[in-house]
């Protein structure tokens, strides 16, 4: 029995030799730093704990601020933090370069009006509009909702990075293309709650955006990507709330417009 264990330990010893020390510490430390981000960066630890802190009425929207700030810290703080003075990771081997800026641009412009478009044909559903924008009030207030989407911009850079920062050049070094599709994986589990379509789009965005990002060689062109598409489907549900105007027709949108500008 001795010898038995004792071979079994030197194989498990000779197999942790072959294993990249940094691509370990990159996939276990992105599962602790989601999980740290729950815990900590949660509204209702802030609604419990800090809330009492501030007036009434900016209680909720600091509750959503607070979430977000939790998920730049998690996201991008610590894990830069790690790469960088762990591993001594230069700027642009993480992806915080500016990368192929021109090839990001075009295909960015390229890209917008396909996001207007289908944000408008999703904003039509009710489940939608019960979900965007997460903080309602922002639907009833422009001050509050331009401030909300402010706010949502740390959230952004901090989901971004975790994903097609940390995880896909912390492990491009050993997998190679196939990095595009591991640091996909948990993004699109982690879209399980939303709305169907949107879940199961999540699964193609994860792998599109790891890809653009792989051939930019910068996380930074993920971050406007994401942010637009969340605040033209927030502007849509939003007007659709304030308007009570359905469908997806060219009449609906100009009826959409035409009630809100004349408000």
């Amino acid at each position: 029995m001795k010898a038995r264990l004792r071979s079994e330990w030197q194989r498990l010893v000779n197999a942790a030799r072959t294993v990249d020390r940094q691509t370990a510490f990159v996939l276990a430390a992105a599962a602790l730093f989601v999980i740290l981000q729950m815990q900590f960066g949660s509204r209702r630890l802030f609604r419990s704990e800090l809330a009492p802190l501030f007036p009434e009425a900016w209680r909720e929207l600091l509750a959503w601020g607070w979430w977000f700030a939790a998920q730049g810290v998690f996201g991008f703080v610590l894990p830069v933090l790690c790469l960088r003075v762990l591993f001594r990771r230069r700027p642009h081997e993480i992806g915080l370069g500016a990368g192929d800026v021109r090839l990001a641009l075009t295909l960015a412009l390229l890209y917008l009006p396909l996001v207007l478009l289908g944000t408008w044909v999703l904003s039509d559903g009710a489940a939608f509009q019960a979900k965007y924008p997460h903080y309602q009030p922002a639907a009833l207030d422009w001050r509050v909702f331009f401030v909300y989407e402010a706010l949502f911009l740390f959230y952004w850079i901090g989901w971004e990075y975790l994903w097609r920062g940390f995880v896909l050049f912390g492990t491009a070094h050993t997998l190679g293309y196939y990095a595009i599709f591991v640091q996909a994986m948990p993004f699109a589990i982690l879209h399980y709650n939303k709305p169907l379509p949107e879940a199961l789009l999540s699964i193609l965005g994860g792998v599109v955006l790891g890809a653009l990002v792989w051939r930019c060689r910068s996380f930074w062109i993920a971050v406007p990507i994401h942010a637009f598409q969340m605040l033209a489907l927030d502007f849509w549900c939003t007007l659709r709330i304030r308007t009570g105007v359905s469908g997806v027709a060219p009449g609906a949108l100009i009826e959409l417009l035409g009630a809100w500008l004349g408000r």
